[in-house]
C-alpha cells in the first residue's frame, strides 16, 4: 500500500495520521473489505430486474454478452471501482440466488427516488421504483441485522465489515427530473432542502451502524439526456451548442450546490468520518459537451434506440423494445461500436464513458474534500 515518502513534511504526516484515524488500516490490498451503494439505475447492478425481470438484450452487450441487470452495454462506475479496490461486483440486496454479500451490497435499483413516490410503479415506464431511499436504508439496517444473528453464513461477512466498508450513494435524479417536468426549475427548488435533507440523514444512519467513510455522488446534467429533450416540454431555444437543455442543466446544477453545502454541515456533525462530495457531473457534461476530445463521435446521441436524427430516442420505444407505430413494428436497436457513443440508450451511459466517470473517481480528482484512495487500497488496474 502506497503511504506518504518518510521525508514529507510534518503536516502531510500529521495529515496522514488524522486520516488514519477515520479508515481502518489494511490488513490486506485494500483498508475497504466492501461496499454498500444506495441509488437508482447510475449504479443498480441487478435490483430491478430482481424485482421485476424487464432488461432485454442489447443491454450488457459489450462485456457481459447478455444482459446483466445493468441499463448499459458493460459495466457501471460501481462495477469499475470494485473492480480498483480489489473487490468483486456489488451484489444486488434483491437478488435471493447466486449473491455473496461477503465483499458488501447493492440496495440500488433502476428508478429508485430519494422521496416515497406517490403513484404506482405499475403506472408506466417511467415511474419511480418503489425502493426510495428510505427502504434501502431499512434494508441495509435488516441485512446487518441478519449478519449479527447468522454471523457463520456462507454467503455473509464478518460482522466487522460494517467499519470496514466503503458507503456510496447516487440518488435523486429521478425526483429532479420528474418534478422539473411538472413543475419547472421552481419545482426542484421547493423540493431541493426536503431531497438534501433525506440524504444527509442517510448518511447519519448509516454512520450510526459503523459507517465511517461515504461517497455522495452529485446528479448528471440530465439536460443532455435523449428522452428528457424528447419527453419534457422545452422552448427550442433553450438549449446549448451540443444540444442540451439549458434550463434543466442549471437546475441540476443548483441542486447540486445544494448537495454539497448540505453534505459540508454533516461534515461539521460526523467530525470522525469521511464525508466525501464527488463531482461526477463536470465529468458528464464535459463528455457531452466535447465527445471528440475524449474518443467519441457522439455526444446526445443514443446508442440503442430507434428514429435517428441528433438524439436516435423515440420516447414511445426504449432500448430493446419493439413497438408498432404508424401501423408499423419498429425495434430500438443497438449501434455496432458503442464504444464512440457517450450515451448508451439516452437516459444511461456507455461502458466507455463510465470508465472514464470511473477513473475520476478512483483518481480522486473531483473530490471535496481530498481523498486520497491510493493511502488505503493497492489500486487494481481497470480496464
Amino acid at each position: 500500500m502506497s503511504r506518504e515518502n518518510a521525508v514529507a513534511a510534518p503536516v502531510s504526516i500529521l495529515l496522514m495520521l488524522l486520516l488514519a484515524t477515520v479508515v481502518p488500516e489494511s490488513h490486506g490490498k485494500c483498508a475497504f473489505e466492501a461496499i454498500f451503494n444506495f441509488g437508482d439505475s447510475n449504479s443498480d447492478t441487478g435490483g430491478f430486474a430482481a424485482a421485476f425481470p424487464s432488461i432485454p438484450p442489447p443491454h450488457g452487450m459489450t462485456f457481459f454478452g447478455t444482459p446483466a441487470g445493468r441499463y448499459t452495454d458493460g459495466r457501471l462506475p460501481i462495477d469499475f471501482l470494485a473492480q480498483a479496490l480489489g473487490l468483486p461486483f456489488v451484489c444486488p440486496y434483491l437478488q435471493s440466488i447466486g449473491s455473496n454479500f461477503k465483499h458488501g451490497a447493492n440496495f440500488a435499483t433502476s428508478a429508485s427516488p430519494v422521496l416515497q413516490p406517490d403513484m404506482s410503479v405499475f403506472a408506466s415506464t417511467v415511474s419511480p421504483s418503489p425502493f426510495y431511499l428510505r427502504v434501502q436504508i431499512n434494508q441495509m439496517k435488516e441485512f446487518k441485522n441478519k449478519v449479527e444473528c447468522k454471523p457463520r453464513a456462507s454467503n455473509l461477512p464478518n460482522p466487522k465489515i460494517f467499519g470496514r466498508a466503503l458507503y456510496t450513494i447516487n440518488i435523486g435524479h429521478n425526483d429532479v427530473v420528474h418534478k422539473f417536468a411538472s413543475d419547472g426549475p421552481g419545482g426542484v427548488k421547493q423540493i431541493e432542502p426536503q431531497l438534501t435533507s433525506e440524504i444527509a440523514n442517510a448518511v447519519k444512519e448509516l454512520y450510526s451502524i459503523g459507517g465511517r467513510t461515504f461517497f455522495v455522488q452529485n446528479l448528471n446534467p440530465m439536460g443532455c439526456y435523449a428522452a428528457s429533450l424528447a419527453l419534457i416540454n422545452h422552448d427550442p431555444s433553450d438549449v446549448d451548442k451540443a444540444g442540451c437543455m439549458v434550463s434543466l442543466n442549471n437546475a441540476v446544477q443548483e441542486f447540486n450546490s445544494a448537495l454539497k453545502d448540505t453534505l459540508e454541515q454533516t461534515r461539521q456533525e460526523l467530525k470522525d468520518a469521511n464525508i466525501i462530495y464527488v463531482d461526477t457531473h463536470s465529468v458528464l457534461l464535459e463528455l457531452y459537451q466535447n465527445p471528440t476530445s475524449h474518443g467519441f463521435k457522439h455526444g446526445i446521441t443514443a446508442c440503442c434506440g430507434y428514429g435517428g436524427g441528433p438524439t436516435n430516442f423515440h420516447p414511445d420505444v426504449f432500448c430493446g423494445d419493439s413497438k408498432e407505430i404508424d401501423g408499423k413494428t419498429v425495434s430500438a436497436t443497438a449501434c455496432g461500436d458503442p464504444e464512440k457513443y457517450v450515451s448508451w440508450d439516452g437516459i444511461h451511459f456507455s461502458e466507455a464513458a463510465n470508465k472514464i466517470v470511473a477513473d475520476t473517481v478512483v483518481a480522486g480528482t473531483n473530490f471535496d474534500p481530498p481523498f486520497n484512495l491510493n493511502q488505503y487500497c493497492e489500486i487494481q488496474p481497470i480496464g
